[in-house]
């Protein structure tokens, strides 16, 4: 995973982040609409908390012990939101969509791979979460 090349993408998303996770919101309930269900509180904070939590973690994610402990916690507090494993292969495409349709032609296919590979890895260790409740 090419991690510079994400850390690199972040300028350019963090000014964006609440219109990508607007979108990445819409594109999940599109693809899974029985995903809204999950969603009660307030959108525009979970898009926020959304953003803040992948900019820290992919960030980090070339010294993945430094992340562990926080990136399970976030595992297991989706376990209690009712989120299941097989939900995060629909999150992921619907983050690499929101990406692709704010950054454009600045979203390359190495970016896309980049970052899909940071998804997999963050999810690897939610899923941990999951494996061990």
């Amino acid at each position: 995973m090419n991690v510079e090349l994400i850390r690199k993408s972040l300028i350019q998303i963090h000014p964006i982040a609440d219109q990508i996770a607007e979108s990445f919101y819409a594109r999940l309930f599109e693809i899974n609409p029985h995903l809204r269900k999950l969603f009660t509180g307030d959108m525009r904070r979970q898009g926020t908390m959304l953003m803040t939590s992948l900019e820290l973690a992919v960030s980090s994610l070339d010294d993945p012990e430094s992340i562990l402990p926080s990136v399970k916690a976030l595992g297991e507090r989706h376990i209690s939101y009712g989120v299941k494993v097989e939900y995060y292969a629909f999150a992921k495409e619907a983050y690499l969509w929101a990406l692709e349709h704010h950054l454009r032609d600045e979203f390359t296919p190495a970016l896309k791979n980049a970052w899909g590979a940071a998804f997999d890895a963050l999810v690897e260790i939610m899923s941990s979460a999951a494996d061990n409740s």
